[in-house]
Order: C-alpha cells, then structure tokens, then sequence
C-alpha cells in the first residue's frame, strides 16, 4: 500500500512540476463513464484468460478442480494484492510518466516507448533475465500487451481503460486460476502431461501473441478516442 502511495505522490508530483496538472489529468472524471471502462475492459481480458487457461488444459489432457482450502478470506487477499499490483504497474507505465510523453512526443512514439519499457521491465519480474530466448518470447508477448493498454490510455484520455485490461487478466490468471504468488486461492489444474514441444509453442502463440492482438483490435476499432477532461492544478 505504501508503494502505491508513494506511485501516486511521485506522479502528482511530476504531473504539477511539468504539465501545472493534478492527478485527474491521468483521467478518472467522469466516475461512472470511468467505471464502465474499467469494467468493460476487466470483462475482455478476464473472457480471453479464461479460454487460454482452458485451452492449456485441454492441450495438457488435464481439468480444473476447487482448491480444498478456498476460503473467502484467501480470495480476497489475493484479489488485493493483484489490484495494489496491477495499479503500482499502471501507475508507472500508463500514468503520469506516459500522459508527458503524449504531451511532449506525441502519441505514436510515446506508445512505443511505454510498451519496450513494459517489456524489459518483465525480464526482471519474470526472472528470465540472461536466458536469451525467454527474453524474446517474454518481450514480445509483455511488449505487444503494453502496447495495446498504453494505447487504450491514449486513446481514452484516462488510465481506467488500460487498468480494467491489465486487472482482468492478472486477477483471472493470478486468483482464479492460481498463478500468483499467493497458494492456491481457488482453481487448481489436475492430472494431464507435459506439453510437447508444438503443444507448448500453440500454448505460448494464444497468452502472449493472439491474446495481445485481440486486445489490439479492440483498442483500434471499438474504443473511440477522447478529448482530455480539462484540470487546474492544485
């Protein structure tokens, strides 16, 4: 919690010394349209990471069981701490840093740099760091979604878009599938076998090639783009 403090102190800051805005610049007026964002983009990567988590499955010949020790209170803590994860991350990439670059390169550029520099970052948070094919395989995927959330952010004017992709992702992956740091809060996968090599190929092409450029399409063709909410700096 002090991270995400300290995130949002550091991008108000940096939001007043250069562009004389507050933190409403990265776009959380109006609440309710916001909101809907948020939601409409928790509903599109959580659908699209439930099918890859499926389809991980059935290449592996495996199912999907109830955790035994799934209790409310483990549910809730994992689901904190995706959102204090997924917002530190935003807040770093997709906010005040990224809204000056827009405002200071342009668009096209400032895309870019956000979703490289979202790429590199996963080689530490991965630690794939030295392994040069996962490197590769990690930027691509971690790049290409970058990409497409920073490109949310700029279409929308507001952070809320991007934050709603990013969270619906890690929480279906991370707290209902059980891939985060935190046990095994509710899904466990049974049985099954190793992937082969063309298995783990079409397993790594659908999470971090097709869903990626899923998320692209929508960005390009169905969220409209926005005039930035006007703020006085305070």
């Amino acid at each position: 919690m002090i991270g995400i403090l300290v995130a949002i102190a550091i991008s108000w800051l940096l939001l007043y010394l250069i562009e004389k805005k507050n933190i409403l610049a990265l776009g959380f007026l109006p609440v309710g349209k916001k909101l809907k964002q948020l939601l409409i983009g928790f509903l599109i990567t959580g659908t699209l990471c439930v099918l890859d988590q499926y389809l991980e499955a059935f290449l592996k010949s495996s199912t999907w069981v109830m955790s035994e020790n799934i209790t409310g209170g483990i549910i809730l803590k994992s689901f904190w701490w995706d959102i204090k994860s997924v917002l530190t991350e935003e807040l770093i990439f997709r906010g005040a840093l990224l809204y000056i670059l827009i405002q200071k390169i342009g668009s096209r550029k400032s895309i870019l740099i956000s979703a490289i520099a979202f790429g590199i970052y996963h080689w530490f948070s991965y630690g794939v760091l030295g392994n040069v094919m996962a490197m590769i395989l990690v930027f691509i995927g971690t790049g290409l979604m970058g990409y497409a959330w920073a490109w949310a952010f700029s279409k929308t004017k507001s952070i809320m878009l991007s934050f709603g992709l990013h969270l619906g992702w890690n929480f279906i992956y991370n707290t209902i599938f059980s891939n985060g740091q935190l046990g095994e809060p509710l899904l466990i996968q049974k049985g099954g076998n190793e992937l082969t090599d063309w298995a783990s190929l079409l397993n790594f092409i659908s999470g971090l090639i097709i869903v990626p450029i899923i998320v692209l399409i929508y960005v390009k063709y169905f969220v409209k783009e926005q005039t930035e909410i006007k703020t006085t700096a305070k």
